[in-house]
């Protein structure tokens, strides 16, 4: 999704619901800125803030021959490849689950990280036929692509029924304020689209469509410093969202209802209407075990990152409402900071308007590790 505003109200949330922490849990197949110059509305903190709830995860297999890249998911390493869970709504269970069903797959090899989507949908319609036009004013399917997971330069693609693409690049998500560079492109994507039906043809019921995409890993370089192709074992952040609108039929075509918002939903939720909070994404680990049996290897600092986002929409929060920064964390007024894996306490530094916090935090090997936040929600792992 893209930077307008009418998006991405400020949301805040207080609580989860225990299905959707379940569900996180049981899923098997799974530039510098002022913070004076964001208001207010951007700065209020998802529900994600209160609880930490793992984001869903999946192990991409390596495909055994290259995919046919037809929009049909009919590939024998298709088939050995599995469908993750259904979409939730991006709030997640604090909104009712979607009413159509959206799942994926993906496969790697050398040359192509490959997503095949399955949405189904009574009535494929499409409009925008230009690359790079806003296509979630269309129905679409949007990936979103973090490789090395520091909240900064991250990818989006976005597909509609009529395999029109817009591809773009974030140095920083907007409420950091980021900007889209459209001039980014994915020169060797393969994109495409199956109709389980007739498109933009009201008179009768269809089925959904699918689609298949392979993006290349050259093309993905310039999103981080992470090894492309990954290496087995390597885990990047990645969501994919629907975008989804209501409709009528007039004059025998399809028209958008008036004054009605559009329905988001995904595969691991944000907790308010934003794609743009990398922190919330999903876990895509790559394996190249041709057993198809890889154990998922959980986040191990998933928790302390989620400490650090805390502190970081506090401050955001504060700066707007004082027009500075807070100056120590008890100022924040934030309970519950404290982790056993932390080898001491949370650290709070300010220079001017810009802040950092850091967690100096001890792993299974007793090993050392510092991971900081900045005021621009970068998040990184620095030399302890």
């Amino acid at each position: 999704m893209s930077n307008l505003q009418t998006r991405y109200p400020a949301q805040a949330r207080l609580l989860i619901p225990l299905r959707q922490r379940l569900m996180a849990v049981s899923c098997l197949a799974c530039g510098v800125v002022l913070l004076a110059e964001l208001p207010a509305a951007v700065a209020a903190a998802p529900a994600s803030e209160h609880a930490f709830v793992a984001p869903l995860h999946y192990v991409c297999y390596r495909a055994t021959h290259a995919v046919k890249v037809d929009g049909r998911i009919n590939d024998p390493d298709w088939n050995t490849a599995a469908w993750t869970a259904d979409f939730v709504d991006i709030e997640g269970d604090l909104k009712p689950r979607p009413r159509l069903r959206t799942r994926i797959k993906m496969l790697w090899d050398n040359r192509y990280f490959y997503i095949a989507a399955e949405l189904l949908e009574p009535h494929v319609w499409g409009t925008l036929t230009k690359h790079d036009s806003v296509i979630f004013h269309d129905n679409d399917f949007e990936v979103f692509i973090d490789p090395d997971g520091d909240n900064h330069n991250y990818g989006e693609l976005e597909v509609n029924a009529l395999n029109t693409t817009w591809d773009l690049k974030l140095p920083r998500p907007y409420k950091d304020g980021g900007k889209a560079d459209n001039s980014w492109e994915l020169e060797g994507l393969k994109t495409a689209v199956h109709v389980q039906g007739t498109l933009n043809d009201p008179r009768d019921t269809d089925q959904g469509w699918t689609l298949e995409l392979a993006i290349p890993w050259r093309d993905l370089q310039t999103l981080s410093q992470a090894a492309t192709p990954p290496r087995n074992g390597d885990q990047w952040r990645v969501n994919f969202s629907r975008v989804e609108w209501m409709h009528q039929i007039q004059d025998g075509k399809y028209r958008k209802l008036a004054g009605r918002r559009e329905d988001n939903w995904v595969w691991t939720p944000q907790w308010t209407i934003n794609m743009h909070r990398p922190e919330t994404w999903g876990y895509v680990q790559f394996s190249d075990a041709a057993a198809r049996n890889t154990r998922y290897q959980p986040d191990s600092a998933g928790a302390i990152k989620h400490l650090l986002h805390r502190v970081y929409y506090a401050q955001r929060r504060f700066q707007s409402q004082h027009k500075r920064p807070a100056a120590s964390l008890s100022a924040l007024k934030l309970s519950n900071l404290a982790h056993p894996d932390l080898a001491s306490p949370l650290q709070l530094t300010l220079q001017e308007n810009r802040f950092r916090v850091s967690a100096t935090v001890r792993d299974a090997n007793n090993t050392l590790q510092l991971w900081q936040i900045e005021h621009d929600s970068r998040l990184w792992k620095a030399a302890p």
